[in-house]
């Protein structure tokens, strides 16, 4: 076995186009350290919805040049086998460490392959790559990113020509072009020959993106919130600062520390708004500046957090609450078509979009469902996703969704209220929605089949002493859902869904509950009973799951 390994792996670094992963390769190999090169050479990073994602480093269970290369070589095939012999695939990426590398190598064999390829002129946040394939008329796009990942992460995210993420069966048949590439020698890679788009100017897609955004927004509304915004060490920051400007909003005041592209994330444990202390310095400048408002993307500027100020200090809103406060702003200014959320998401938005008579779906978890509803209007995911614009952008978008939700602020700020003020107020009209989540991250994969399999074993009965009246294992799918791995319960008053992450090592329990309230007086004491049934039901959901 020892043997075979050193032989893959000696066969790998023969191919190996980047010296920084042969000079790393060549080094475990030297030093016989066959646990290190096992890790790397026990199976291949599978490519699947979500694109490809992992650490970065040599072999094939690895993100690297190589990987990226067969992926690249994978896509065209799948794309000439749909008789897209021709047609243009936009590829962007972001600041993370080898993403320009990557963007390049895929260029290069989109054009070997006898595609037409164009790169983005620079990191952009993913929405502009999205918004490109459309405006464009591209056949794909590719994103070479790894979203809010840890800095050793990057990723390999497709589109196809609707400009919306990939789903099945493409996903399949693409990972099966990528199994029958039997080495790089095998891949043309021309050194020349695709487009770099413009960087500026009125024929360039950023500024065509940004001329996009002006769709956002209602003419003549109220433009007077201040804010306070931290890209996340990520790409958001020019492109949201060009937005503002164009509506007509007071400059963001930047965090600095995290204002500028750093592929190491210095000042963050994980650069995603959600995860403790991430918000930190976000907050500490808005108790020096007292905004409205604050804004804040995460690396690649697709999702979008805000954070207000409740009673003494700053406190973030959850993706939930942001999710229904636009909904809502949406609602108000006549929005028609299909309100749309993923099936983990708070079930506050079916009770808004059926007062107001409209459409409403629920998806599989990802844009990539959520983009692919008929009629759709407006679409979000309790993860900071939101699509305010699906005529422009078929996925998640940070920046527009920044440009909302402070609009909001600002008609709000105009009657002397607040966000929280919309949101005591929905609460009386639809009952108090409440949601938290209880979210393990994981070293070994394997902790969390052993939890799915636990609980589908031996299912429980009561969370925080409230039966559960049906309870749904949904790999065998819905009427209304294909098949995932997930579990959904459901209380009296409340729900629970377990999943494991697509993208993170991570088991992810989204946990709601439902109080009614007849007037305002009553918040108080619901939000009380609230968060002790929640605090509840996560204890007992883990016991249940022996976490």
């Amino acid at each position: 076995m020892q043997d075979e390994l050193i032989a893959r792996a000696k066969a790998w670094l023969a191919e190996d186009p980047d010296a920084e992963t042969r000079e790393e390769l060549a080094k475990l190999i030297a030093a016989e350290d066959t646990v290190e090169i096992a890790a790397r050479f026990s199976g291949t990073l599978q490519f699947g919805t979500a694109g490809l994602r992992g650490e970065l480093g040599a072999g094939p269970m690895r993100m690297n040049r190589a990987v990226v290369i067969r992926a690249a070589a994978g896509l065209a095939a799948y794309l000439k086998g749909e008789g897209q012999e021709n047609g243009l695939v936009v590829i962007g990426y972001d600041a993370r460490h080898k993403s320009e590398d990557f963007a390049r190598d895929t260029a290069a064999v989109m054009t070997g392959a006898g595609l037409r390829a164009a790169v983005l002129p620079r990191p952009l946040p993913t929405p502009v790559l999205a918004f490109a394939i459309r405006h464009l008329g591209a056949v794909a796009g590719v994103e070479v990113t790894a979203s809010h990942n840890p800095p050793r992460d990057n990723g390999y995210k497709v589109y196809l020509g609707e400009g919306s993420q990939i789903v099945p069966p493409a996903d399949a048949g693409i990972a099966a072009e990528i199994e029958a590439i039997a080495g790089l020698s095998d891949v043309p890679r021309p050194a020349e020959g695709w487009e770099t788009l413009a960087d500026d100017g009125d024929g360039s897609v950023l500024s065509a993106y940004l001329a996009r955004t002006d769709a956002v927004l209602a003419a003549g509304s109220p433009r007077t919130a201040r804010t306070v915004y931290t890209a996340m060490h990520g790409v958001g920051k020019d492109t949201l600062l060009a937005a503002f400007a164009r509506a007509g909003f007071p400059e963001p005041v930047l965090v600095a520390e995290q204002a500028d592209p750093d592929p190491d994330f210095p000042t963050v444990a994980f650069p995603n708004p959600e995860e403790p202390g991430a918000m930190d310095l976000a907050f500490t400048k808005a108790r020096e500046t007292n905004p409205d408002l604050i804004i804040a993307n995460d690396p690649d500027a697709d999702r979008c957090a805000a954070a207000v100020k409740d009673g003494g200090d700053w406190r973030m809103l959850r993706g939930d609450e942001v999710g229904a406060l636009l909904a809502a702003h949406l609602v108000k200014r006549g929005a028609r078509g299909t309100f749309a959320e993923s099936i983990v998401s708070s079930s506050l938005l079916g009770r808004i979009a059926e007062k107001a008579q409209l459409p409403y779906e629920e998806t599989l978890t990802g844009f990539k469902w959520i983009a692919r509803v008929d009629g759709l209007r407006y679409g979000y995911e309790e993860a900071l996703g939101y699509c305010v614009d699906p005529e422009g952008v078929r996925d998640k978008d940070g920046i527009t969704a920044a440009l909302l939700i402070t609009e909001l602020a600002s008609e709000l700020k105009e009657q002397g209220r607040t966000l929280l003020d919309l949101l005591d107020d929905l609460a009386v009209e639809h009952g108090l929605h409440a949601t938290d989540q209880l979210s393990v991250r994981v070293d070994d994969l394997s902790l969390i089949a052993n939890a799915m399999r636990r609980l589908r074993e031996q299912p429980p009965t009561h969370l925080a002493g409230l039966a559960i009246t049906k309870s749904e294992d949904l790999t065998k799918g819905t009427d209304k859902l294909p098949p995932t791995d997930g579990l959904r319960y459901t209380l009296d008053g409340a729900r629970v869904i377990v999943r494991p992450s697509g993208t993170e090592p991570k088991l992810k329990c989204y946990l709601e509950v439902v109080i009614p309230v007849a007037s305002h007086t009553e918040l108080p004491k619901a939000r009380e009973k609230a968060t002790a049934l929640l605090a509840a039901i996560k204890r007992d959901l883990s016991t249940a799951a022996g976490l």
